[in-house]
């Protein structure tokens, strides 16, 4: 039979196979996108350097007019060094601040004079630095002689919100499709649960009928032949009681089942005795604990819980084996513990999790219920909680269930 844990867990890897290349793809373009704007601004910034360039070269007015329409017409922010780093000019940045250090009789006699800031200039142009590499003009001054300046330039508003769009972007979708798949899959539990639980009474009302007339039976024989000690029919019997407990398990199923103060070793050994006969002999069973301990069970549930470890631990163990539950308490914490230690063939450390989930097993027939259900059956009916203590592969496995203590 096919597990359907292992197609879930390919069909996971398919869906985030195509997100990683859907993401992928997304970003690659906007770097793409990215890209050519950041070349096209460069463009710009090195055409207003050129013109710039031009204003100290150019003697034609005419020619002059046309050069400065040029150059005021590209709305780059820039700061312009010379080759020592001293600035020059500064364009696109804030107006109300400036570089150069005027005297204090001009700063008074001029109110909107903009204010000396040589550190809000500095970060700027650090900030350039850090994006672009400069553009270097070649500069003829008259009386200054051959030098060189360095063009920095900032990029785009624009341009730095599409370096972050697709992040966000991506974010945003992420969480949409977390919060749809949360919901769509609360919708399919809560539709799965509802079918299961219909199943699940139709089943236990099913069963009345035949388990009734098998009870007669057995009642019949007893009397036709005189067998009320024979033990061939006090095991028919209870078998037949057994066959009501599962009735009456899954009859509670959707139901909140009530929990009462039993000793747990008592319940625990009541169990073992009926299961131990009815396996090999070659594995042996030993009830060990606590006997005085209490705690809030649901006995048809818990016994269920019970068998579903012990199945899977008869399941592991190959040939001789032994299997041993022990009750221990936990007085600082008000709880009570219950190790169930086989020596099968033990479970790798990263599957401790995983044999918990519904439609996991390793055997070739099953339907990898057993242990989802034991998880559900502790944690949601009983409040408690079970997990994988340890385990060692070749040598066995330790369950943990751990229940609330209870007094009467």
């Amino acid at each position: 039979m096919s597990n359907p844990y292992q197609r879930k867990k390919r069909w996971k890897y398919l869906l985030l196979f195509f997100a990683v290349l859907i993401a992928g793809s997304s970003l690659l373009y906007t770097q793409y996108l990215a890209k050519n704007i950041a070349t096209s601004e460069r463009t710009r910034a090195q055409v207003w350097a050129q013109a710039m360039k031009q204003v100290f070269k150019t003697v034609d007015e005419d020619h002059l007019n046309f050069v400065f329409v040029v150059r005021d017409s590209l709305t780059v922010p820039a700061i312009v060094t010379d080759d020592k780093g001293d600035f020059k000019f500064a364009r696109g940045l804030d107006t109300t601040k400036t570089f150069i250090e005027m005297p204090p009789e001009q700063e008074n006699g001029n109110k909107k004079q903009p204010v000396y800031d040589i550190k809000y200039f500095e970060n700027e142009l650090a900030i350039m630095k850090a994006q672009h590499e400069p553009i270097k003009v070649k500069m003829d001054i008259p009386g200054l002689g051959e030098t060189f300046w360095l063009v920095y330039y900032k990029e785009s508003v624009l341009l730095s919100q599409l370096r972050v769009f697709p992040y966000v972007q991506l974010t945003i979708i992420a969480i949409f499709l977390g919060v749809a798949y949360s919901a769509f899959s609360s919708s399919r539990k809560s539709e799965q649960n509802q079918v299961w639980v219909g199943l699940a009474k139709e089943t236990a009302h099913q069963l009345g009928t035949p388990i009734s007339s098998l009870l007669a039976w057995i009642e019949l024989l007893k009397d036709k032949f005189n067998a009320e000690e024979d033990p061939l029919i006090a095991e028919m019997s209870n078998d037949v009681k057994r066959l009501e407990i599962v009735a009456d398990r899954f009859s509670k199923i959707g139901s909140k089942p009530v929990l009462e103060a039993h000793s747990v070793f008592e319940v625990i050994n009541d169990f073992v005795d009926y299961f131990r006969i009815r396996v090999t002999d070659k594995i042996t069973f030993e009830v060990t604990g606590d006997r005085y301990l209490k705690a809030g069970i649901n006995i048809p549930l818990f016994d269920w819980v019970i068998e579903n470890l012990l199945k899977n631990a008869v399941n592991a163990i190959e040939g001789k084996g032994s299997i041993k539950v022990d009750i221990l308490a936990s007085k600082a914490r008000n709880q009570v513990y219950i190790d169930v230690t086989d020596t099968g063939k033990g479970i790798p450390r990263s599957k401790f999790v995983t044999v918990f989930r519904p439609g996991y097993t390793t055997r070739k027939r099953g339907w990898g219920l057993g242990l989802s259900l034991t998880k559900r059956m502790v944690e949601n009916y009983h409040n408690g909680q079970i997990f994988v203590k340890d385990s060692e592969v070749g040598k066995g496995t330790t369950f943990r269930i751990i229940l609330r203590s209870r007094e009467e």
